[in-house]
């Protein structure tokens, strides 16, 4: 592996102990909650860059709804409903 896939992945580790930590210390995340928004917890961590051409805010969420199916995967999180927010389990 190169330095630079090794440095991805640490920022990769860190992104997502961000949007847990984040989740853990908002009471809507909590488990039997409303859950919160995607585009809010992209907002909220930190990741928007902003309108760029062809890079929209909206775009720059992708990276966030992998990070929250990871953690989904992980069995930290759950969506709670098909289209609606997501919550701690």
């Amino acid at each position: 592996m190169s330095k630079f896939s090794d440095r991805g992945n640490i920022i990769r580790q860190q992104a997502k102990d961000l949007v847990l930590d984040f989740m853990r210390n908002n009471p809507a995340c909590q488990p039997n909650s409303t859950g919160m928004k995607l585009a809010e917890i992209f907002r909220e961590c930190g990741f928007d860059w902003g309108d760029y051409p062809k890079t929209t805010s909206s775009n720059q969420q992708y990276w966030v709804g992998a990070i929250v199916q990871e953690l989904k995967s992980e069995g930290k999180v759950e969506r709670v409903s098909e289209s609606g927010p997501w919550r701690l389990l």
